[in-house]
């Protein structure tokens, strides 16, 4: 299933908790062999790769809750463990567990950071896509 959304940047894209926006990378048209490939066959993969766009604040840790003083004003304290995942990484995740959304004409990908197989973090892999 594919969600079509319409707008005019990311930024206004807020993920929850511990998912990851991903752009996937551009699938090669052909094999080593110089064979052509149908379309769709590198999106039928259950291993995809792409560029980490935004990521979640991370896994919520609840706050302890302090009772010895009942006449204090509660307060959430929700605090996040982070998450790996940074702008820019290469990521390498497992496509049956991600939600593929289209926004203004191209592709990307929701996964949960725990169907990310692998990062790679370099400043030079954005520059040649």
């Amino acid at each position: 299933m594919l969600l079509k959304i319409e707008g005019e940047n990311l930024e206004k894209f807020i993920l929850i908790g511990d998912r990851v926006l991903i752009k996937p990378k551009t699938a090669t048209q052909r094999t080593k062999a110089g064979l052509y490939l149908p379309p769709g066959v590198e999106e039928k993969r259950k291993i995809q790769s792409g560029y980490v766009i935004k990521s979640g604040p991370g896994y919520p840790i609840p706050a302890p809750v302090e009772t010895d003083e009942p006449w204090k004003e509660t307060r959430d304290n929700l605090k996040y463990f982070p998450l790996q995942a940074t702008e820019g990484d290469l990521a390498v995740f497992l496509q049956d567990s991600s939600f593929e959304i289209e926004f203004n004409n191209e592709k990307y990908f929701i996964v949960p950071h725990s169907s990310i197989l692998m990062l790679v973090r370099d400043e030079d892999l954005l520059a040649n896509t």
